[in-house]
C-alpha cells in the first residue's frame, strides 16, 4: 500500500490512495471530501473512513477542506472528481448549508452528507436534497452506512452518468453535462463545459454502449443531441464549438439531430 505525505487544502495528512480490488461490492473507487474547519473533526471523521474503506476492500481517495469557500474554489474546477462530501455545518465564513446550496446549484448528483454538534439542524438538510446528517463525532456504525447507501445510490445513477477511469481514478460524469467525445489515437477525450476526461477505449464502444441522445457524426465524433444549437450539411455546432460531420454519417446523422433538435 502506497502513501505519501499531502498539504491538502489546509490539513497535512498521510493520504492513502488506495488500491484497485476486484471485490463482490464492484470494482468501485470512491473519491469522497471531507469540509471541516477543525482539524480534529476531520482527523476522526478521515481515519474512521479509512479503517472502514480498507475493510471493505473499496478503492478510495480522501480530500480535505478546511472551510466551505476552499471547497467551492475546488469544485469549479474538479466538478464531477467526488462521489461523497462530508460537510460540517457549523463554519465561520461559508457554513455548511450556504456551502451545499452553491453546490447543488451546479451539480445534482454529488452526495452530501452533514457533519453538526447540534441536531438541531436535521431538517434543513432536505432543502438541498442530503443523502443525511451525522453528529459529531461520527461514530464507525454510522460512517459505514453511509458508505453503504453512497454505493446503492451509485447503482441507481448508472444509467444518467457515463462512466470512465484512467491512471487518475474514475470518474462518474452526468450524461446530460457531456458535449460530445472524440477519438485521438487510442484514446477518447469526453469534453464537458468544465473538463475533458481522456481515457484508452474505441469510440465505437461509446457508441455501442451508452445510452442517451448521442449520434454519431464522423468517425472521430460522437455528440450529445441536446447540446447541439445548429446543424448545417457538413458542421454541427456544439455549445460554441463547430464540429465536421462526414459524408459516412450524413443522413443519418441530420436526422436524428434535427429530430432532436425540434423536440
Amino acid at each position: 500500500m502506497n502513501y505519501t505525505s499531502n498539504v491538502i487544502f489546509g490539513f497535512e495528512r498521510n493520504c492513502h490512495h488506495g488500491t484497485i480490488i476486484k471485490h463482490k461490492e464492484g470494482d468501485y473507487m470512491l473519491r469522497i471530501g471531507i469540509c471541516d474547519d477543525s482539524k480534529e473533526a476531520s482527523f476522526t471523521t478521515y481515519f474512521g473512513l479509512e479503517k472502514i474503506l480498507e475493510n471493505r476492500n473499496i478503492e478510495y481517495v480522501i480530500y480535505e477542506f478546511s472551510s466551505g469557500e476552499k471547497f467551492i474554489e475546488w469544485h469549479k474546477k474538479n466538478k464531477n472528481e467526488i462521489d461523497l462530501l462530508f460537510l460540517d455545518i457549523e463554519m465561520p465564513g461559508l457554513n455548511g448549508m450556504e456551502t451545499a446550496k452553491l453546490i447543488r446549484e451546479e451539480n445534482d448528483y454529488l452526495q452530501i452528507v452533514f457533519l453538526t454538534s447540534h441536531p438541531d439542524f436535521v431538517f434543513d438538510g432536505y432543502s438541498v436534497n442530503a443523502l443525511g446528517y451525522l453528529l459529531k463525532p461520527a461514530k464507525e456504525e454510522d460512517l459505514n452506512k453511509i458508505i453503504t447507501r453512497t454505493l446503492l445510490n451509485l447503482d441507481k445513477n448508472e444509467e444518467e452518468v457515463f462512466t470512465c477511469k484512467n491512471i487518475d481514478g474514475i470518474y462518474r460524469i452526468p450524461k446530460k453535462d457531456i458535449l460530445y467525445f472524440y477519438s485521438k489515437a487510442r484514446k477518447v477525450i469526453c469534453v464537458t463545459r468544465e473538463n475533458n476526461y481522456e481515457f484508452y477505449e474505441k469510440l465505437n464502444n461509446i457508441e455501442e454502449s451508452i445510452k442517451g441522445n448521442f449520434v454519431r457524426i464522423h468517425q472521430r465524433y460522437l455528440v450529445n443531441s441536446k447540446a447541439v444549437r445548429q446543424i448545417k450539411s457538413d458542421t454541427v455546432l456544439v455549445d460554441n464549438i463547430e464540429l465536421p460531420v462526414s459524408r459516412t454519417y450524413q443522413d443519418k446523422a441530420v436526422i436524428e439531430l434535427s429530430r432532436n433538435l425540434l423536440n
